[in-house]
């Protein structure tokens, strides 16, 4: 990985896990419908990005499959799952999005794990339950039900995603993918949610705040970096920086909600770092030529 694309790869975790605090922060203090949330998102990222990319003609079908498992489905489990969870519970249940990534790629893609990356995820997720501390679920487990169903979901969409080859640049894939999801987005949200008017006339600065971050920065610049990255290396090696993400939603939700960590998300960030320079450094080692 070139130097240009790992700093690309450490900006992606940044970008999404900011982004999650921001999304919390449109349920806290303006009770905003989480699917509806997300159809707005979708539909600035479409109405932005679209008219500077030509559209791929022969790969309208797969680009309409991808939006439909890793956009609507996916998001539409994973923030109305969030809405319902307290923070250090929602912070290990998404990380399931990088095991599952991890093990889709070595079945379907072929793709080998080997031995010294899987530690690596081990210790990473290891740092994720430090960070968590002791969760809490609230009597209630369809809300981490559908977090973890998210995840996995997500991994899916992503193996799709890395299925078209890298035919497609990332900033016209998740141009189109917007415009198809947005749609699908807002009948979902007109189907399972309700309060939608009082939602969107309360909104104010927050809520709409949090529209321009998630459909502008997280989804437009986010995925767009990260299309670039699966479309030009292997999954198993720009998967382990999403284990970066509990640790600036940690630094996101103390900027932007108050919270201050303790002793625990410290030890936990840090763990998390280390396991995932070990993930690296089993990459680097592989590229080795032997002596």
């Amino acid at each position: 990985m070139t130097p240009f694309d790992f700093l690309l790869a450490i900006m992606v975790p940044m970008i999404w896990g900011f982004g999650l605090t921001v999304a919390k922060a449109a349920y806290v203090y303006v009770d905003f419908p989480p699917i509806l949330l997300m159809a707005f998102r979708f539909a600035l990222t479409a109405a932005v990005m679209v008219w500077f990319v030509r559209p791929p003609w022969g790969l309208m079908k797969p680009i309409f499959w991808i939006s439909l498992v890793s956009a609507t489905i996916q998001y539409s489990l994973t923030f109305t799952g969030l809405h319902g969870l307290d923070a250090s519970t929602a912070v290990i249940v998404i990380q399931l999005e990088a095991p599952s990534l991890a093990l889709f790629a070595a079945i379907v893609l072929k793709e080998k794990l080997g031995l010294r990356r899987t530690l690596g995820m081990a210790m990473a997720f290891l740092g994720v339950v430090f960070i968590a501390g002791q969760p809490r679920l609230q009597g209630s487990l369809v809300p981490v039900l559908m977090v973890a169903s998210g995840a996995m979901t997500w991994a899916a969409g992503q193996i799709m995603v890395k299925k078209l080859d890298g035919k497609v640049p990332g900033f016209t894939l998740i141009a189109w993918v917007a415009v198809f999801a947005t749609p699908q987005l807002f009948l979902s949200s007109w189907l399972f949610e309700d309060g939608q008017v009082p939602a969107m006339v309360g909104a104010g600065w927050i809520g709409w705040g949090a529209v321009v971050y998630l459909g502008l920065i997280m989804t437009g610049l986010g995925y767009t970096i990260w299309y670039h990255l699966i479309g030009k290396y292997k999954i198993n090696q720009v998967m382990p920086f999403l284990l970066l993400l509990p640790v600036t939603s940690v630094a996101g939700s103390m900027l932007v909600l108050g919270e201050r960590p303790g002793f625990w998300e410290f030890i936990g960030s840090a763990v998390v770092i280390i396991g995932v320079a070990v993930i690296i450094t089993a990459h680097n080692d592989e590229k080795k030529p032997s002596p």
